[in-house]
């Protein structure tokens, strides 16, 4: 790859996708014609599950998209067909929105095709971006581009937001793998080469088979203070822009049509917003004039269209969910607004602004010019309707055996070997091989988040026709060799064992307070793995750690456990790609060196959050006071380490970060954004014999009862349950959870966020299960007598006039004697002031 570049200014772009005047004259023809709720219809953009085709032909709206865990009908399962219809009704009702006008607006739709178009069933998931960054090949992520465009539009979509071009600078952060590195070089060709597989050219784009792509998130959101999602960012201009920005600055020269503004804030002087916000401004990019207007806009030339991110709008100061004008008056031109009762009050209350003279008119002229220049120059108004389109209705697309081999070679060339003593690999097909490790046989951990559902912790191989686990893909390679129980195995035989996180997207996945990087720390599954590692090692059996993160993660003591050690990242659903290189054939040749490099620094202590190597294209460059950089403290394995089975090099036993790191927190969250582990929830109804799990961020019917996620204060963060009949809600205990981090003797609160539609006419019990604290039960009914459907936090002081010895192996259980309508987030323990 070339250099990077440096840039001591924003530079103006030379899109590929040039203007062109007569689609100009045609967007001032449309604009003339419009009223000002028209253009305002334009502009809004509701989730799939809160707006109907008839929604749409009564409110001119322009587009809709899906969010993760949304899908036609609600169905999970939905074909390729079922997408295409959905599709063809919200076209067809747009375009009866505008008849008898003289002219058309077509509609488009968005959706977050991020590893392939992971939100829809049998579609081909390829690597996460990190692990496509470690593949150090910019026509493989090319390729890769046009095979997403080509089954995005087989669902009869026109749009992805992506790719992610954010470079991720805290390890803490739960977006990381969304981010092909911590070096913006490697980011900056990458944007470009994605952009240039999903759109094409100004020719392709048009055209039926390729999509627009969205470059995101708009700026600075791999860089915040403590990797804090929708965090703050402090980094200077110049860093902004040459470290934060490089992805942009590619992907726009690509000819990107959309950005997407980012939640996180920038905390600078030069960052301003609109004149008429009537308090302090708290530095969210979504309120952003200068850097969404100033720069994007004015001195780069963009000229397609900046939309926001999930109800981002609501999260600058002075605004709401159903009050978006500092975010349009910013420079946002599309808003997503996603929920029903939102979208329909954000769009009176735009157009009260505008009428009361604080949004200006021509600011929605400016954005309806862009969002038509986009429309135009995707073909929408010249291509036919969804279900008449080249690739509609063709499931062979989805998941077709040219885009599986091309996911598998990815897999391959994303696998980092970092270890590889006494040339234990490649392993040999005609040998016994113990398998075993919680990713073994997880196609969660294997694939991560953003895959079929928004968090990806609720899915199962079943989900994934023609999907591979490590478990599968053995099986039909090594067949009676492989062995499954440590018990049976032959002595010294060699162990693979297969470790991961748990699966996470955003918020969810940050690295908590009083939490570091020790793998083995992060989860009671992780330090399960480490122990078998250990145990095997001990034993004599020469142990391959195949290892699934999202992140570089502190783990040398499983390192030195282990005769070999590889990197896998979130390789997605083609299992198979790990074992091409892992193993010989059966002829006993070599099918696959390992390619992959690392793209991020490895740690080598457990504090080590922010490890980056120098951004040296930035003259005089100086690392940020929130990074640790690699000349000062040295990386375990540096950016671009990476062996081949050509480099016979021995790892010698690695020094341990023997450190003890006091956990210094006053409040442990078991359910809600901030939860430090994700307890598995279940459901149980009287009329049920057995209890279900509650899918981690979708819907759930049992006998006529429902539960859902909702947002509360973030995406997604609480539930709402409507049960028909008395049950219990409960969060299990997982193995080998720790004792709660506090001091004995201290006094201890149960807190949580409840709403309620109807108030309870029965007791209401919380049942407490602390390890090392004891175990409590009590009625919190009495308190939930605010039935008036807004939030309320209740407290509770756990003493001994609660103690009980009926709680049994939970953590927390919540048992309603009654049918009821409620609501919860935000369930924590706290330490009394």
């Amino acid at each position: 790859m070339d250099s990077t570049p440096y840039f001591a200014e924003w530079p103006e772009i030379r899109s590929q996708i040039a203007p062109n005047a007569a689609q100009e004259q045609q967007i001032e023809q449309i604009l003339a014609q419009l009223s000002l709720q028209e253009k305002l219809g334009q502009m809004l953009q509701p989730n799939l599950t809160d707006v109907t085709p008839q929604e749409v032909t009564e409110y001119k709206l322009g587009s809709l998209l899906n969010g993760g865990g949304s899908w036609p009908g609600n169905d999970k399962y939905a074909p390729v067909e079922a997408w295409v219809e959905a599709a063809e009704q919200y076209y067809q009702a747009n375009e009866a929105a505008w008849q008898g006008r003289g002219f058309r607006i077509p509609f488009i739709w968005g959706s977050d095709a991020v590893h392939g178009h992971n939100n829809v069933f049998r579609a081909t998931i390829f690597p996460h971006n990190i692990g496509l960054g470690a593949a150090q090949d910019v026509d493989l992520i090319r390729r890769i581009g046009v095979a997403t465009s080509a089954e995005v539009a087989a669902t009869g979509i026109d749009w992805t937001f992506a790719p992610t071009v954010a470079t991720p600078r805290d390890y803490r952060w739960g977006r990381v793998y969304e981010g092909y590195s911590e070096d913006p070089g490697l980011v900056y060709h990458y944007a470009a080469a994605m952009v240039e597989g999903i759109q094409g050219d100004t020719e392709q784009l048009a055209g039926e088979r390729r999509v627009v792509a969205t470059a995101k998130h708009f700026i600075g959101d791999g860089g915040t203070e403590h990797g804090v999602d929708r965090g703050i960012n402090r980094y200077s201009e110049e860093q902004l822009l040459n470290i934060h920005g490089l992805g942009y600055v590619s992907a726009l020269n690509a000819g990107v049509q959309a950005v997407m503004a980012s939640f996180n804030s920038w905390d600078h002087s030069n960052n301003y917003a609109p004149s008429n916000i009537d308090c302090q401004y708290n530095g969210k990019i979504h309120g952003s004039r200068y850097l969404l207007s100033d720069v994007l806009k004015d001195k780069m030339g963009f000229d397609g269209l900046v939309i926001s991110d999930w109800n981002g709008h609501s999260e600058v100061s002075g605004s709401s969910m159903q009050d978006a004008r500092h975010t349009v008056n910013a420079g946002v031109d599309v808003l997503m607004v996603t929920a029903r009762s939102d979208w329909k009050a954000c769009l009176t209350n735009l157009q009260r602004d505008v009428e009361a003279g604080l949004i200006d008119e021509s600011r929605i002229d400016d954005a309806v010019r862009r969002i038509l220049r986009v429309k135009l120059r995707a073909g929408l108004w010249d291509k036919p309707s969804p279900q008449q389109r080249e690739y509609a209705n063709q499931p062979q697309l989805l998941g077709s055996d040219a885009h599986q081999q091309l996911a598998r070679e990815a897999v391959r060339k994303s696998l980092v070997l970092l270890k590889n003593n006494q040339s234990l690999l490649p392993l040999s097909p005609n040998q016994a091989v113990l398998l075993t490790g919680s990713g073994a046989d997880s196609i969660s951990k294997q694939c991560g988040g953003w895959s079929l559902s928004w968090q990806g912790d609720d899915i199962a191989v079943s989900d994934f026709p023609g999907a591979q686990t490590l478990d599968c893909a053995l099986t039909g390679y090594l067949g009676e060799q492989l062995i499954r129980d440590e018990a049976q195995a032959p002595k010294g035989c060699v162990a693979v064992v297969v470790i991961g996180e748990q699966s996470y997207a955003e918020m969810y996945g940050d690295i908590k307070a009083g939490q570091t990087l020790d793998f083995s720390s992060l989860h009671p599954s992780n330090n399960q793995d480490a122990q078998t590692i250990a145990r095997l090692s001990a034993a004599g059996h020469p142990v391959v750690t195949v290892m699934f993160s999202g992140r570089p993660l502190y783990c040398t003591d499983l390192i030195n456990h282990s005769q070999a050690f590889v990197a896998a990242w979130l390789p997605g659903t083609q299992g198979g790609g790990i074992v091409d290189v892992l193993f010989r054939d059966h002829q006993e040749q070599m099918q696959h060196d390992f390619q992959g490099r690392l793209s991020f620094s490895w740690p080598a202590q457990k504090d080590a959050f922010a490890l980056n190597h120098p951004a040296t294209h930035i003259p005089d460059f100086a690392s940020p006071a929130n990074e640790i950089d690699t000349r000062e403290q040295a990386a375990l394995y540096p950016l671009g380490f990476g062996l081949s089975y050509q480099s016979a090099q021995e790892t010698p036993r690695l020094e341990l970060d023997s450190r003890e790191f006091a956990i210094d927190v006053a409040e442990y969250v078991l359910f809600g954004r901030e939860a430090q582990i994700s307890h598995p929830l279940s459901l149980a109804l009287q009329s049920q014999q057995r209890a279900v799990m509650v899918p981690g961020c979708s819907p759930l019917d049992v006998a006529g009862s429902h539960i859902e996620p909702i947002n509360y204060q973030h995406q997604y963060d609480a539930r709402a349950v409507q049960a028909q009949e008395p049950f219990e809600l409960t969060l299990e205990v997982l193995p080998g959870l720790m004792p709660l981090p506090w001091a004995s003797g201290k006094a201890l609160e149960f807190c949580i966020d409840v709403k309620l539609e109807q108030a309870p006419q029965a007791p209401v019990w919380v049942e407490l299960e602390l390890m090392g604290w004891g175990q409590y039960r009590f009625d919190i009914s009495e308190q939930l007598q605010q039935a008036d459907g807004q939030w309320h936090s209740i407290r509770v002081a756990l003493d001994d006039s609660l103690r009980s010895l009926e709680v049994n192996n939970k953590v927390w259980r919540l048992r309603c004697e009654d049918a009821a309508h409620i609501a919860f987030s935000n369930i924590s323990l706290v330490l009394a002031d």
